[in-house]
């Protein structure tokens, strides 16, 4: 066993791990400025920024403490359910709400009347809601699946030798 010293210093796997993530990173965002600013006309920009500071908002005052609260409740339900249903149900909360945020844009869009109509051709507000029924039920399903795993092992009875 190791002193407490080499457990709370990150090993050098970690560090290599983390620099190439920091650095594929950097590289990204340097590749999405460059995109920026070579496909964007610069009289689109402040409609672009009002777009992102209206998403940054709509993530941090609406679908941050939404998916916090939830998860909260969850969590105060995971002493009486297993963790596993804790965790799926948070998931599920997180891939609904991303995919409202993408697909939010394309309803407003709609929603003003496209000028040419071929451009959103489907009902993307019922799909969304039809996504989410789906997600809801496949939620329920893996929840109720592991839950009966988890019921099903703690009653059989434990294999004590002596």
């Amino acid at each position: 066993m190791g002193s407490e010293a080499e457990v709370a210093l990150p090993s050098r796997r970690i560090r290599v791990a983390r620099s190439v993530l920091v650095a594929v990173g950097v590289l990204g965002l340097g590749l999405g400025a460059y995109v920026l600013v070579d496909s964007v006309a610069l009289r689109r920009l402040p409609g672009l920024a009002l777009w992102i500071a209206g998403a940054i908002v709509l993530h941090d005052a609406v679908i941050s403490p939404l998916v916090f609260g939830l998860g909260v409740l969850t969590r105060r339900a995971g002493h009486r359910v297993a963790g596993s249903v804790v965790v799926t149900v948070q998931a599920t909360i997180v891939l609904g709400s991303l995919m409202t945020l993408i697909v939010l844009p394309a309803i407003a869009a709609q929603r003003q009347g496209p000028r040419n109509p071929t451009v959103l051709p489907l009902d993307y507000a019922a799909n969304l809601g039809l996504f989410w029924l789906i997600l809801a039920v496949a939620c329920a399903a893996v929840s109720l699946w592991f839950y009966l795993r988890t019921r099903r092992a703690n009653q059989r009875p434990s294999r004590i030798q002596s």
